[in-house]
C-alpha cells in the first residue's frame, strides 16, 4: 500500500499536465484495450460470479455480472467522457481591480482521488476515466466479490495507458480487500486528497467515522416517490414500476412509496396489480396500517422505512397529503433522491421546494439521477452531501480551483 501511495503521489504531477488531446488519446486507448481484453475480463468475471454464488442475492449477482453488452458499454462510456469538455484550466470566475490586478478563479485538478466500491466492475473503468479526464490519479479498492473483475479491468486499462504514453501509475489496484486496506485509505494523509466511498451504509458510514483525509458520501438511497392525490394515476404506476423495478440494486432505485390517503382505496389496489399480480418477478409490498386494510402484503415495521433494500422489496405508506409526504421524507431520507406524482402545480412547487435531496423529480422516476442521463458521461457517484459536490459527480466534480493573480508590479 505505501508503495502504491507514493507512486500515485509522485504521478499527480505528471497528470495534471497532460494536454486535453493526451487525456483523450489514452482513453480512447483504454476503451479499446477493454473490447480486445474483453475474454479475459469475461473469464475473470465468471470465476467471481462463481465465487459468489449462493453467498449475495440474486440481484446483487445481477449487479456483479458482466456480459459483452456490459463491458461494450463501459467502453463506450469512456468514449462518452472522450467527447466532454476538460474542465482542468477552466476560468470559473475573474474580475480586474481598479489598481488592474486581475484576479481568476482557475479549476484544477484533486490530485489523487481514491475510490472505494463494492460489487460493480464497471465502477472501474468509470472512475479511471473520470480521474483521468479531470487530471486526476486515481487508487481503486474494489470489493472482494469483483476482485478478478477487476483486475482485469485494470489491466486492460493500464495496456491503454502504455499504448498512448501515459504513466500507468494514472491507475491503481489495491490488491487487499480486507479492512485493513479500506483503513490505510482513509487515513493516507499527505497522499490521497479526496476518498469516494461508494457502496451501502456500512461502508460509507464506516468511511465518514474513520476517514482523517477528505470524504465524500455518496450512494446510500432510500428514494420515495409520493403519489399526491391529483396524480395521474397510470403516470404514476408507471413511474413507480420503473423506479423500483428496472434495476432494484442501485442506488437511485425506489425503496418508499407515500400515496394520499385522498386516492389510497382507489390507487392500492391498481399498485397491487401492477407490482404483484402482473409481474413475473412480484414485488414483496411492506404495507402501513391503512395500506393493509385495502390490499394483502406483508405488515411494515418501522425499519422497513429506514432501509435501502436493493431489491424486489417496496415499503409503502399513506400520508395525509403534501405535507405529511415532505416530513415524512425529511425524517427518513438519505438525501439521494425524491420524486412527486402530481397535476397540482401549487403542490409541486411546495415539495420542490422543502425537500432538501439532491434530485428531486416532479413527473419523473427516481432512476434518471445518474452521471450519464444528466449529461455528466459516466459519474463517480452520487454525492448526498451537499460540500463540496452535490448529486451525480462528474468531471467538474472532481476538481477544486485555486486563484491565479495577474498583477505588473502590483503591491499592498
Amino acid at each position: 500500500m505505501q508503495q502504491m501511495l507514493t507512486a500515485a503521489k509522485a504521478a499527480k504531477k505528471t497528470v495534471s499536465r497532460l494536454t486535453t488531446q493526451q487525456k483523450n488519446d489514452a482513453l480512447n486507448a483504454m476503451a479499446a484495450a477493454l473490447m480486445a481484453r474483453q475474454e479475459e475480463i469475461l473469464q475473470a468475471n465468471a470465476q467471481d460470479l462463481s465465487a459468489a454464488q449462493g453467498h449475495i442475492t440474486d440481484v446483487m449477482l445481477d449487479r456483479l455480472r458482466l456480459t459483452p453488452e456490459r463491458i461494450s458499454g463501459m467502453a463506450q462510456g469512456i468514449r462518452d467522457v472522450v467527447k466532454l469538455p476538460d474542465p482542468v484550466g477552466t476560468v470559473l470566475e475573474e474580475h480586474t481591480r481598479d489598481d488592474g490586478l486581475l484576479i481568476q478563479k482557475v479549476a484544477c485538478p484533486m490530485g489523487v482521488i481514491a475510490i472505494i466500491y463494492e460489487s460493480r466492475p464497471n465502477v472501474t473503468s468509470d472512475a479511471a476515466a473520470l480521474a483521468l479526464k479531470s487530471g486526476n490519479v486515481c487508487i481503486l479498492r474494489g470489493g472482494k466479490e469483483a476482485f478478478r473483475s477487476a483486475s482485469a479491468i485494470v489491466a486492460a486499462l493500464k495496456e491503454g495507458l502504455r499504448q498512448a504514453g501515459v504513466t500507468e501509475d494514472a491507475v491503481n489496484l489495491v490488491g487487499d480487500t480486507s479492512r485493513d486496506s479500506a483503513a490505510a485509505l482513509m487515513t493516507a494523509q499527505g497522499y490521497v486528497d479526496l476518498l469516494i466511498p461508494r457502496g451501502g451504509a456500512g461502508l460509507i458510514n464506516a468511511c465518514l467515522r474513520n476517514a482523517t483525509v477528505p470524504c465524500i458520501a455518496t450512494g446510500t438511497g432510500i428514494c420515495h416517490v409520493y403519489v399526491e392525490k391529483t396524480a395521474d394515476q397510470e403516470m404514476a404506476l408507471n413511474i413507480i414500476e420503473n423506479a423500483k423495478t428496472s434495476r432494484p440494486s442501485v442506488c437511485n432505485a425506489e425503496e418508499v412509496l407515500l400515496v394520499d390517503n385522498a386516492i389510497a382505496k382507489e390507487f392500492l389496489p391498481k399498485l397491487h396489480k401492477r407490482l404483484v399480480t402482473d409481474r413475473k418477478q412480484p414485488v414483496e409490498l411492506r404495507l402501513d396500517e391503512l395500506a393493509q386494510t385495502i390490499i394483502p402484503g406483508t405488515r411494515a415495521c418501522q425499519q422497513d422505512f429506514d432501509t435501502e433494500f436493493l431489491d424486489y422489496i417496496l415499503a409503502v405508506k399513506c400520508v395525509e397529503g403534501v405535507e405529511e409526504a415532505i416530513s415524512h421524507i425529511a425524517a427518513h431520507s438519505t438525501g439521494h433522491s425524491e420524486a412527486i406524482i402530481t397535476r397540482d402545480d401549487a403542490a409541486a412547487q411546495l415539495f420542490t421546494a422543502c425537500v432538501d435531496s439532491a434530485a428531486v423529480y416532479v413527473n419523473a422516476s427516481t432512476r434518471f439521477t445518474d452521471g450519464g442521463e444528466f449529461g455528466l458521461g459516466c459519474e463517480m457517484g452520487i454525492s448526498t452531501q451537499k460540500l463540496h459536490a452535490r448529486g451525480p459527480m462528474g468531471l467538474r466534480e472532481l476538481c477544486t480551483y485555486h486563484y491565479i493573480v495577474h498583477g505588473n508590479g502590483h503591491i499592498r
